[in-house]
């Protein structure tokens, strides 16, 4: 076996042991026994998303029903470019985004395969349309703002955030009359939520809502995005809190039609015009249209606030806690925490259960990072092993630097 590959499977192979190759095999071994290989190292080897203490990143378990629709698709091969290849999947497509485009004040839009192309297809239509030169967001915004900036060979300009992380408006230039402003519902790092009623003069309003978008299907959550529907377009990963597997994505805007007008070319195999970044692309919306099928928006906004509902319990858990600080407030679900003590964040990290938390950086300080993206956590699972983590003894004192948790609601 060649070295390099070995080091990069080995912690895999330890269990799996398949006999593999650096180079492409000449003759084949066949389907049976390639799924016996791979078995082990594929899902033996995965992250539990589901695990009672899984609480680490903005990825979610998936629901049964898009495992079957995710198989259907694989075996189907639609293709949405071409209407004759995915007719019934273009219409369900469609019927998704006018299902969800009227939550958040918009008329339509399309699937993408995440937030990364539905920011880069929201700044192009922008430009088109709009003729902005300049991208201005926050320093806490997603990187691929900047990214579609450079893409699109726009300036880019951001600005410093308030101390929870929010864009600080006395920070925009004053003049924003040829830009489109981004805002971000639920930055990467700490689940901050801008202000999505600033506008200023924009030419363009933007919300990335890959993260806490779905907060606008709870009636509980719902006015934590104010503002949303005042935005031109808006992104939204629906791999994060509509609970699909990757990749998927929606991008929707206040004046569709504009918008897919200015973002459409057409060409002599093709029977109708080629909307967006994409060119061929998946039906990505029939696992989506399924689950929303399947549990309704009550079902899904029950998952929201039970996820919602989780990380509050795990807020106010640290909060009693002596020798922890937090970052903010339970914005979207994303909780940040460091000792005072300074113990290393990775040491913390590792004494925890794997998957039960993550690790960001704001400013020079490390954090603790936890993202409610489970909404089968066992939250007092998480308590007792965070409490485990935290103990140590004050100079002279033998009490324990621990809280009871409060009790559940």
């Amino acid at each position: 076996m060649h070295k390099a590959l070995d080091a990069i499977l080995q912690p895999s192979l330890e269990s799996a042991r398949p006999e593999f190759s650096a180079i492409l095999p000449e003759e084949g071994i066949g389907e049976i026994k390639a799924l016996e290989l791979l078995a082990p190292l594929v899902i033996g080897h995965a992250r539990r998303l589901n695990a009672e203490t899984a609480f680490a990143h903005m990825d979610p378990p998936t629901p049964w029903v898009t495992w079957a629709t995710s198989l259907w698709n694989a075996a189907l091969n639609q293709n949405l470019l071409h209407p004759d290849v995915a007719p019934a999947a273009r219409d369900i497509e469609d019927l998704v985004v006018r299902w969800l485009a009227p939550c958040f004040g918009m008329n339509g839009g399309h699937m993408t395969p995440g937030s990364t192309v539905a920011n880069l297809t929201a700044l192009w239509a922008a430009r088109e349309i709009k003729g902005i030169r300049r991208v201005v967001s926050s320093t806490a915004s997603h990187l691929s703002v900047a990214k579609s900036a450079h893409i699109l060979g726009l300036d880019y300009l951001a600005v410093d955030t308030t101390g929870f992380g929010q864009i600080d408006r006395e920070q925009l230039p004053a003049d924003l009359s040829d830009s489109a402003i981004v805002l971000t519902a639920g930055t990467t790092s700490a689940g901050a939520l801008d202000d999505l009623t600033l506008t200023g003069n924009a030419a363009w309003k933007h919300v990335d809502a890959a993260w806490a978008g779905p907060l606008r299907l709870s009636s509980k959550h719902r006015g934590r995005l104010n503002g949303i529907d005042t935005a031109d377009s808006i992104a939204m990963s629906a791999h994060k809190w509509f609970f699909q597997p990757k990749e998927s994505g929606l991008v929707l805007f206040r004046d569709s039609a504009a918008a897919h007008r200015a973002v459409s070319f057409g060409g002599a195999y093709l029977a109708s015009p080629n909307i967006g970044v994409m060119g061929s692309r998946s039906a990505n919306a029939v696992p989506l249209f399924a689950t929303l099928l399947s549990w309704g928006r009550a079902g899904l906004e029950m998952r929201i606030n039970g996820a919602m509902e989780s990380a509050q319990m795990l807020f106010d858990y640290l909060d009693k806690q002596a020798n922890v600080r937090l970052y903010g407030p339970n914005a979207s679900g994303v909780i940040l925490w460091r000792t005072k003590d300074n113990t290393d964040v990775r040491d913390l990290i590792d004494r925890l259960p794997e998957g039960s938390a993550s690790t960001t950086t704001i400013g020079d300080l490390g954090w603790v990072r936890h993202v409610a993206a489970n909404p089968t956590v066992n939250i007092d699972a998480l308590q007792r092993a965070i409490g485990t983590a935290i103990s140590v003894r004050q100079p002279g004192h033998d009490q324990l630097l621990i809280r009871p948790s409060p009790s559940r609601r």
